[in-house]
């Protein structure tokens, strides 16, 4: 689209052929109420529709969270746009053209100095149209297409998805945008050029099948590779993550699949770019895949926005199990309905992509899902086959650990009616009575011979431990993954592993991180999850550490977000503060009013740096 001044004839034109109901139901389910509509709010955890979109009025407005506005607003929340993003958007949704303009000289629009998120996404696209003209050159494309062609994607499926391919060579690209006299720093920030050891850059994707990665309303906000040449190496590789460019939130396909995932109420999940592809293809079109991650709070959000079930297809190995388990956190965090599906026991196929391009596998595709069983009924059937010879005392024992593990992970902070359904969905699993779950998890019990988490919690605090603010900053991100996407860099090295005095907390500080980095978030199950791989390999125990934190901040907050979030920036402030005073004079050496004088400018230390999210009332580490 062209570049245009934010005229208010523009707005207007764009506003009057914008109807908010219109705008919003393509975003999210609504249901007529009166001479009103309302929804799930997407901007907190809504589990009651507590939006109203007001069509007399063009507004619409959460009576929980307080959002609200007129279609402008919703899609700049809801696309995390600024005002001139969500115009270009909504006039191109329109088909309304806008007023041409000379950005040097449009009042009030100043050059950006910095690389933005417009920069980047631009960049983007640029690089989108270089890779699939490659892939159509008759000499650089050949391999490509070849390739495209044993894997036997049909060329309106290339078109749909904009496949391409990067030339075997380190600077096609980076010629390209000299030819074009285009901003390097953009291309650079979009993760597409990398910094040579001995200078100048070089293409980040060489000689590679490539597949655009789209947010929900078709922008190119990244790129995976996949490698042509077999001696390559990595099989994949993915942008990094920029400013437009979360893998945690990000599902591939998802702008072409969110229409068939609402009309279904229900999205499916595969593994890879070609297994997304695939269904397409076979015209099973409500299917995403995520980006080498697991399941995280940021992919639910964004699916329960249009659907009520999300169905997991993943391999039987023990990548897919891990994958499994670690959606339970999602399950209860999040207000939707997770099933597993798996081909085997349908097909011999491996993956969706070799079913689909027999003869019938659409339909066994179809079968293998409608047979997806819901996650914690697949946990506790595959937990009684692995406890097949089991006696009723070894058989007792393991439930009472996996509802011991299922209490740690939050089904305490369910809302009543949702804790009630999943302890109905337990009791039956388990094949146990409601009573007899209800107080095994209010008891959060384990084994008689092993210790329980709060005696361990105990034990800590007399032999000296108390959570500090950095430890209660851990907490906090182990309890909302969310809440790391929010930190600036300076805030993210508060909680560096070295941060921390005390061994335990360094271990759960360094997981936490370990487990960001592998794409799996921040969540307690994720954490633990590269815990009990640690601290098998070290002969350590912390998984007890984390899961303290994770419930002192869960009974602080008691699960509600608002109160989360102002513990969170309380513990940053503190921490910062905290950091300040690690280089300052000893205190018993200054005067009263050397004190105070250093005080006050800690505290404005910390107002610039982090701003003012809350007092720094807490203390410690």
């Amino acid at each position: 689209m062209c570049a245009y001044a934010p005229q208010n004839d523009d707005r207007q034109r764009v506003r009057d052929a914008s109807d908010i109901v219109a705008v919003v139901g393509e975003h999210l389910s609504l249901k007529a109420k009166g001479r009103e509509y309302v929804g799930l709010c997407p901007f907190h955890d809504d589990r009651n529709p507590s939006m109203c979109v007001v069509p007399t009025k063009q507004i619409f407005h959460c009576f929980v969270c307080g959002a609200g506005g007129d279609v402008f607003s919703f899609i700049q929340k809801y696309h995390s746009m600024d005002f001139r993003e969500a115009l270009e958007f909504l006039a191109e949704r329109a088909n309304i053209e806008l007023t041409k303009f000379n950005p040097s000289s449009a009042p009030g629009d100043q050059p950006y100095s910095g690389v933005g998120r417009r920069e980047i996404i631009n960049a983007n696209e640029f690089a989108a149209g270089y890779f699939q003209a490659i892939l159509k050159h008759p000499e650089h494309g050949a391999i490509a297409r070849g390739l495209i062609e044993r894997r036997g994607i049909s060329p309106e499926m290339v078109e749909r998805f904009g496949i391409g391919a990067s030339a075997d060579r380190w600077d096609g690209l980076s010629m390209m945008i000299d030819n074009k006299k285009l901003d390097r720093n953009a291309f650079a920030a979009a993760g597409l050029l990398k910094q040579r050891d001995t200078g100048g850059e070089y293409d980040a994707l060489r000689n590679r099948l490539i597949f655009p990665i789209h947010d929900q309303i078709g922008r190119v906000i990244a790129f995976g590779g996949r490698k042509i040449n077999e001696e390559d190496e990595p099989k994949y590789l993915n942008s990094p993550e920029t400013a437009v460019f979360n893998k945690s939130t990000t599902l591939f396909g998802i702008h072409h699949a969110a229409r068939a995932i609402k009309q279904r109420r229900t999205a499916v999940i595969v593994e890879g770019y070609t297994d997304v592809i695939a269904c397409h293809q076979a015209g099973v079109e409500h299917v995403v895949g995520t980006l080498g991650t697991a399941l995280t709070s940021g992919h639910a959000t964004i699916l329960r926005r249009l659907c009520d079930t999300v169905v997991l297809l993943f391999d039987g190995d023990e990548a897919g199990q891990r994958a499994a388990d670690r959606a339970i956190e999602v399950l209860f965090r999040e207000t939707i309905d997770i099933k597993i599906a798996a081909l085997a026991g349908y097909t011999d196929a491996k993956d969706p992509d070799e079913l689909l391009k027999r003869e019938g596998g659409a339909a066994i595709f179809e079968q293998a899902i409608h047979g997806a069983e819901d996650l914690l009924k697949w946990r506790f059937d595959r937990l009684r086959r692995s406890l097949a010879d089991a006696g009723p005392a070894r058989m007792t024992q393991a439930i009472e650990d996996e509802l011991t593990r299922l209490n740690d992970l939050g089904i305490a902070n369910l809302s009543p009616i949702r804790r009630r359904l999943v302890v109905r969905q337990i009791a039956n699993a388990a094949g146990i009575e409601e009573a007899v779950v209800i107080n095994a998890l209010r008891a959060g019990r384990r084994a008689p011979r092993r210790e329980s988490l709060d005696e361990r919690e105990h034990t800590d605090l007399e032999s000296g431990w108390k959570p500090g603010a950095r430890e209660l900053l851990l907490g906090c991100l182990l309890c909302d993954d969310q809440l790391w996407l929010s930190m600036s860099g300076e805030e993210r090295d508060l909680i560096s592993a070295g941060a921390f005095r005390s061994g335990m907390s360094r271990r759960v500080a360094q997981a936490t991180l370990d487990a960001i980095e592998d794409g799996a978030g921040s969540g307690l199950h994720a954490v633990l999850g590269v815990l009990s791989e640690t601290d098998a390999r070290d002969g350590m125990e912390t998984s007890p550490r984390a899961t303290a934190l994770y419930q002192i901040v869960s009974r602080e907050t008691e699960g509600n977000d608002e109160r989360l979030h102002r513990m969170f920036r309380e513990c940053v402030n503190a921490a910062a503060l905290l950091e300040l005073k690690r280089g300052h004079p000893d205190e018993n050496e200054m005067s009263d009013a050397a004190r105070l004088r250093a005080f006050i400018e800690q505290q404005r230390k910390v107002r610039d740096r982090f701003g003012k999210g809350g007092k720094a009332t807490l203390h410690g580490e």
